[in-house]
């Protein structure tokens, strides 16, 4: 019984301590409010998103999940950076079908290959 009892009274001046530690007790007053935990490695500005920056993106947990203003500024980073590839990419298929085009269409040499040139037209070629 007496354990019992000292264990009590021990816990009771623990909580108490604790307590008068959080709440104002001491020299400095209330503990700060802790700063926001903010995305650590963002998304590189100064070059295109690869893989391994993807990979490695973590985003801080907040009180219900994540920040969602990280998660989207991290996501129209990437949105915008996918449709800028798809327009480089359907520029690239462009230009190749049209490259293919002309070469199907252009003249055939001695060893039966068509051959597209990529010289600058010559002044007396222009009409």
């Amino acid at each position: 019984m007496v354990m019992f009892l000292f264990l009590v009274v021990a816990l009771a001046v623990v909580v108490g301590a604790v307590t008068l530690a959080v709440v104002g007790g001491g020299e400095n007053g209330p503990l700060p409010e802790a700063a926001p935990e903010r995305l650590r490695d963002p998304l590189p500005p100064d070059r295109p998103v690869d893989r391994a920056d993807v990979e490695g993106l973590r985003f801080p947990l907040a009180a219900r999940g994540y920040r969602m203003a990280d998660v989207d500024d991290a996501l129209s980073r990437l949105g915008a950076e996918l449709a800028e590839r798809d327009a480089r990419i359907a520029d690239l298929e462009s230009a190749l079908a049209g490259a293919r085009s002309a070469a199907a269409h252009g003249p055939v040499h001695a060893s039966g290959e068509n051959h597209v040139s990529m010289d600058k037209p010559r002044p007396e070629d222009r009409p």
